[in-house]
């Protein structure tokens, strides 16, 4: 039995691993959801993909430690960190701008106010919250899947694996952004082979969607939260196909067949598929 789970996941290695993160952080959510355990439950469940890409990279006999060297790789050139900390913000700024556009009264005195808030929010993803998602979705699954399949087809795949996973945490729709924003976290990953980098965009994006919509909070009654949402995930989706478009589709993936620089795939010595 234990032998032939074995070549099962050897053959499938990202879906025992989505298996996996699903059952360790659904399980671990349950009850923050029911009342017990709040955020602690929550933030020790976000931890699953990270385990069960441990588990999986173990279990088949793949290197641990190839898989775990992009999380420390930060000797990249200096525009893939602009890109990683900047981007979010350029995207709120464009939000805010078309908000302005809209009407709304958005007030750029309110950055300094939230600035604060802004760096501890980052600072608390980078070190304990989601960014540690990362060496899971992006330095387990990802390249598995451009292994087999194109960036884009790859990105649509992992980007619905990674949103249907947050469902517990924000509801039967929240898969819809985490799907966009998977391709910017491939293009970073194809460009630099670092999961140290999507870490810190995993950990740009979420201060900046609780903190870069430059409305007071008092202003905003709940029939506005609807139009400003539709703003914000027309701002992802726009950037998304424009990514998509000047990159031709290859998401930053050089020409050839593909195998990370930081990542060996022992399974495809046995033609494993996903």
């Amino acid at each position: 039995m234990g032998g032939r789970l074995r070549r099962r996941v050897q053959r499938h290695p990202v879906v025992a691993f989505v298996a996996l993160a699903y059952a360790l952080s659904w399980l671990t959510w349950l009850p923050a959801l029911l009342g017990f355990g709040g955020a602690a439950a929550v933030v020790v469940g976000g931890l699953g993909p990270l385990v069960a890409a441990l588990v999986v990279t173990r279990y088949t006999g793949d290197s641990v430690r190839a898989w775990a060297r992009p999380i420390a790789r930060w000797r990249v050139p200096v525009r893939y960190y602009l890109y990683a900390l900047g981007l979010p913000p350029l995207l709120y700024g464009l939000v805010d701008i078309v908000l302005a556009l809209l009407g709304y009264d958005v007030d750029p005195s309110l950055l300094a106010e939230r600035a604060p808030a802004y760096l501890a929010t980052l600072v608390f993803v980078a070190v304990l919250g989601g960014g540690l998602e990362e060496p899971g979705w992006r330095g387990f699954a990802l390249p598995r899947l451009e292994h087999r399949y194109t960036p884009v087809v790859a990105t649509l795949i992992l980007g619905l694996a990674w949103g249907v996973w947050h469902v517990p945490l924000y509801g039967p729709l929240g898969f819809v952004v985490p799907l966009v924003l998977a391709f910017f976290y491939t293009w970073l990953y194809n460009r630099t082979g670092s999961i140290l980098l999507c870490i810190l965009l995993h950990a740009s994006f979420t201060p900046a969607q609780d903190h870069l919509v430059l409305l007071p909070d008092d202003l905003v009654d709940a029939g506005q939260l609807g139009a400003i949402d539709f703003v914000i995930f027309g701002t992802y989706v726009a950037a998304a196909l424009l990514l998509i478009g000047l990159t031709r589709g290859h998401l930053g993936r050089r020409p050839g067949p593909h195998v990370s620089p930081e990542v060996t795939i022992g399974t495809t010595s046995r033609g494993s598929g996903a």
